[in-house]
């Protein structure tokens, strides 16, 4: 990866953090020599500390100095490069993808059946997709990091599913993100979502790997 590759991932990297931070309520991120590091405070999930461009030394100074189970890696390299670097007692995540699109102000309505609802507090957008019954169908929640928006706990019920729900979601949220005036939207995919996210536009940066302490 050449420098000005490098410097981009951590930009990105960094917005991604900043905003996730404002989404889950953490505190915010500690910016350490080799990334990120957030002090989530769950059980589980004590820790993470993000590296946009992991290295061996970088694994094997951060995997000898934590100690606490629930600490979690974060880092943008595949999990057949991270694997080999790990000591026992680290469990890898199913793979993820850091990924950014261009936003566009394009409103999207409810299909007939369901009920759009946009609530912000606190800094982070929520819009759900609701049944005449008034139960969640669809939901998602975004908040905004300078000029960048972070999408985040993107969901759909299993009963709603391939209904094009989501999208309606992801393109509502990227509407809220312009009339902020954010203009590029990073958020961290599953394999599942990937497949969403591509079709409305977004596009790859990096897969990234989940390692937890056991």
């Amino acid at each position: 990866m050449t420098k000005a590759l490098e410097a981009t991932q951590v930009d990105t990297v960094r917005a991604w953090v900043d905003g996730w931070t404002v989404s889950r309520g953490t505190p915010p991120p500690v910016t350490e020599p080799w990334g990120l590091r957030v002090d989530v405070g769950l059980p589980g999930h004590v820790a993470r500390h993000i590296v946009p461009v992991p290295t061996p030394a970088i694994i094997r100074r951060l995997t000898s100095a934590i100690t606490e189970p629930g600490t979690w890696l974060k880092l943008c390299a595949p999990a057949e490069l991270i694997a080999p670097w790990l000591p026992p007692g680290w469990a890898i995540d199913p793979p993820e993808y850091l990924m950014t699109a261009t936003l566009t102000r394009e409103e999207a309505a409810a299909p007939p059946g369901y009920n759009l609802a946009v609530t912000t507090r606190s800094g982070v957008t929520v819009a759900r997709l609701l049944t005449d019954a008034g139960e969640i169908a669809a939901r998602g929640q975004l908040a905004t990091a300078g000029r960048a928006a972070v999408v985040d706990h993107v969901e759909t019920a299993e009963a709603h599913r391939r209904r094009g729900l989501g999208g309606i979601v992801i393109k509502t949220l990227a509407a809220t993100a312009v009339s902020r005036g954010a203009t590029t939207g990073v958020l961290v995919a599953t394999p599942e979502g990937r497949k969403l996210y591509e079709s409305l536009g977004w596009r790859l940066r990096s897969p990234m790997t989940a390692a937890v302490l056991t």
